[in-house]
């Protein structure tokens, strides 16, 4: 069943592909069941993965907050990250994506936290942070891992979308 459903003439659109609602679904479950809220930590994504999470009924019990921390500069200021960690690794860095993560859950309610970080195109990459380059982090009772993934040039929506697949992935293994 749909957890979004918008109404255009005769027929319904989902906000996001059924694999995505499922995944989110299952986050939110397990999180209610566990008494354990999240908070996102977006660059790339804009705040998809906490759209993800709020387009299931009841993620109040479950998502404190989403900080969309698009520059640096909003990355400093809401989540913490060290301007000597923007300057020597750069915004689309591992080093960057765990102080994301570890900022999300010290500036909220939050126990388990994902972040996001990356290059979704068209322009913006280099040879060495090449267009489709995101980095994740997530902070929760697992500790504080890490993800990189490099999903080359395939569209600045498919980015986007594959990397909301990958953040809740990320929550729901913390929930695990």
């Amino acid at each position: 069943m749909p957890l979004v459903r918008t109404r255009f003439g005769d027929y319904e659109k989902h906000m996001f592909p059924d694999d995505i609602q499922q995944l989110a679904q299952q986050i939110v479950a397990a999180s209610t069941a566990r008494g354990l809220m999240l908070a996102t930590a977006e660059s790339c994504t804009g705040g998809l993965v906490a759209s993800a999470i709020t387009a299931v009924p009841g993620s109040s019990s479950a998502l404190d907050r989403g900080f969309v921390t698009y520059s640096n500069e909003a990355k400093s200021q809401m989540l913490g990250v060290r301007q000597t960690t923007l300057m020597a690794h750069g915004a689309v860095s591992e080093e960057t994506a765990r102080a994301m993560a570890e900022g999300a859950v010290s500036n909220s309610r939050a126990e388990i936290s994902v972040s996001v970080t990356g290059i979704a195109g068209p322009g913006g990459g280099s040879d060495e942070k090449p267009v489709g380059l995101v980095h994740f982090a997530s902070q929760g009772p697992k500790g504080l891992t890490h993800v990189q993934k490099r999903f080359g040039d395939i569209g600045r929506d498919a980015i986007r979308m594959a990397s909301v697949r990958t953040a809740l992935s990320m929550l729901a293994d913390q929930l695990g």
